[in-house]
């Protein structure tokens, strides 16, 4: 049985709200789009904020729009859809996109981890440490190795014998593909666990930066105010990464079919929404230098208008 398209039938549950739903669509994407490119054209056009931090804060913000690409266009014509259909082809395609985007954004913040870590424990050795060269390693390495480990996952579900096309989800997802396979998946399941102990580990990598961080805070008024600055909101970022992420683990490798499909659905769509949305939202806020900056240019934009 050669499978060339897939069902989504998590769109099932939403043909009684689908004005209402497209509505939301446009509106969050929107946002998404104006926070996210705000911030963006923030960085590059301030020479000040041209530094290690703000460039991990600006890769982290180009890497939600590349995942939400990946997501909500589709999606917002699949609510419109009497029929919600995707390629063969189309669905390894978004699988790669909004996955890929995942294991980037949990990369992304790692490095801005270690990056507070270098400034708060290690202040003089910082600037020698996290070089113009480093810095540019580190961003590319954050991208490559995710993008790496997509296409290796990507490669082996393509080699899959499929006997079923019903993805139980509002978007193509890899394990709900592996589930359809007619025979053993095992090297699928072992590559999957291995990713998913890297990624563990950088969760490990994380707590011991900010055991380190928080005992250098409470040392002096001065480290407390940089951590009150710059962690806080780097802390609120991964909790709520690592919160949507989980969510979205559970429910495709242990759901349940006794949930109804609307909360299976918002769980698995939790990842795509809330973090592009809250984590330049926070970061913009809280960071004095980036706040300021985004006052000044909408002053001056109100002034000349």
């Amino acid at each position: 049985m050669i499978i060339v398209v897939f069902s989504l039938t998590g769109f099932n549950a939403t043909v009684n709200y689908r004005v209402t739903l497209f509505s939301l669509t446009l509106l969050c994407y929107f946002l998404i789009l104006m926070v996210n490119i705000s911030l963006i054209l923030t960085i590059i056009s301030d020479q000040n904020l041209h530094e290690p931090m703000y460039i991990f804060l600006c890769s982290l913000c180009i890497n939600g729009l590349y995942g939400t690409a990946g997501f909500f266009p589709r999606f917002a014509l699949d609510l419109l859809s009497d029929t919600h259909l995707i390629s063969y082809v189309g669905c390894l395609l978004q699988v790669f996109v909004i996955y890929s985007n995942a294991k980037v954004d949990y990369s992304t913040l790692v490095l801005m981890a270690y990056d507070r870590y270098l400034a708060i424990c290690r202040p003089l050795e910082y600037h020698s440490v996290m070089s113009v060269r480093r810095t540019a390693v580190l961003v590319t390495l954050s991208w490559l190795v995710p993008l790496c480990f997509e296409t290796l996952i990507i490669s082996l579900t393509s080699t899959l014998k499929l006997c079923g096309s019903n993805i139980n989800k509002l978007y193509c997802e890899n394990w709900s593909i592996v589930k359809l396979a007619c025979g053993s998946a095992k090297v699928n399941d072992i590559v999957g666990l291995i990713v998913i102990t890297f990624y563990c580990c950088h969760a490990v990598c994380i707590a011991c930066s900010y055991v380190q961080l928080v005992n250098a805070a409470l040392k002096s008024r001065a480290g407390r105010k940089k951590f009150t600055q710059t962690c806080v909101p780097h802390l609120f970022c991964l909790l709520n990464v690592t919160t949507a992420l989980l969510f979205d683990l559970m429910f495709s490798r242990f759901g349940s079919a006794s949930l109804p499909q609307h909360l299976k659905n918002f769980m698995a769509i939790e990842f795509l929404i809330i973090p592009p949305i809250l984590n330049p939202v926070c970061y913009g806020w809280v960071l004095t230098k980036i706040r300021r900056r985004m006052i000044f240019l909408c002053s001056g934009r109100l002034e000349q208008s």
